[in-house]
């Protein structure tokens, strides 16, 4: 008889070429979305994103000690996702990023996002600007000049989004939102590139199809090549629909041949 964590969940897990983060893997964010979803019923998790996530292929689920989840592909190991409690998010510090007006995160969005006119991958998925228009999620997250480290960009969500009615997002979708926004609160000259390396995020409530949403990110600190990063996710009305913070890897720099 196999031990538990060696069971297969049924299906397997494939990231469709659409939901790229660099051209050929998966975005962090959505990846880990997908993965936390197959949790049973749990508003919080923890992804660690141990390699790049393939596009195309299927993938396997097998549960791991205490309730969590391991993604394979055939021997790799490829991520991990476990719950996480109230307690272990208020022992994080996990607190939202304070919220713009959805105007002045447009207008931040438009005059300050880095990746315009450098981005090591115009094509990702969340803020890839090689990205149409109901393709990619299209999020220009722009640093806020009267708010060092801080980030905010306007989000409506169109209806390839969708869950299942048509009305409210795909939580998948909201873990996608909450990714790339931390990210630039610190790339530019001095950090041309992030991989993401562990997501902790919660939902709290889905927004809905053409809502006028805001993502604020925040830069919580650096420690050599790790970048530690914070995300909200404001709805119309200003409430936290979602929020995370990411741990950040920036590679090592090319050796000179």
């Amino acid at each position: 008889m196999p031990e538990p964590d060696d069971l297969r969940r049924p299906g397997p897990l494939t990231v469709a070429s659409r939901f790229n983060g660099p051209p050929e893997s998966g975005n962090g964010g959505y990846v880990a979305g997908r993965l936390a979803g197959l949790l049973d019923g749990h508003p919080a998790a923890t992804v660690t994103l141990r390699q790049p996530p393939p596009l195309e292929r299927p993938l396997q689920v097998l549960d791991a000690d205490e309730g969590g989840l391991r993604l394979h592909d055939g021997g790799t190991l490829v991520a991990e996702a476990a719950a996480a409690s109230d307690a272990v998010l208020d022992d994080a510090g996990f607190e939202p990023v304070d919220p713009v007006a959805f105007d002045l995160a447009a207008d931040a969005s438009a005059a300050f996002f880095a990746g315009r006119d450098e981005h090591p991958f115009p094509t990702c998925f969340v803020c890839g600007t090689a990205r149409a228009e109901g393709d990619g999620l299209r999020l220009f997250p722009g640093l806020l000049p009267q708010q060092p480290g801080t980030t905010a960009t306007p989000w409506v969500p169109d209806a390839s989004l969708a869950d299942a009615d048509g009305a409210r997002v795909r939580p998948e979708f909201v873990w996608a939102a909450l990714d790339c926004p931390g990210a630039w609160t610190v790339l530019g000259a001095d950090i041309p590139l992030l991989l993401l390396g562990r997501f902790t995020a919660r939902i709290d409530a889905l927004p809905y199809v053409g809502d006028r949403c805001v993502v604020m990110g925040r830069l919580l600190g650096r420690d050599g090549r790790k970048v530690r990063t914070a995300t909200t996710l404001y709805d119309p009305d200003g409430r936290i629909a979602a929020q995370a913070e990411a741990l950040w890897i920036a590679p090592r720099p090319a050796q000179a041949s």
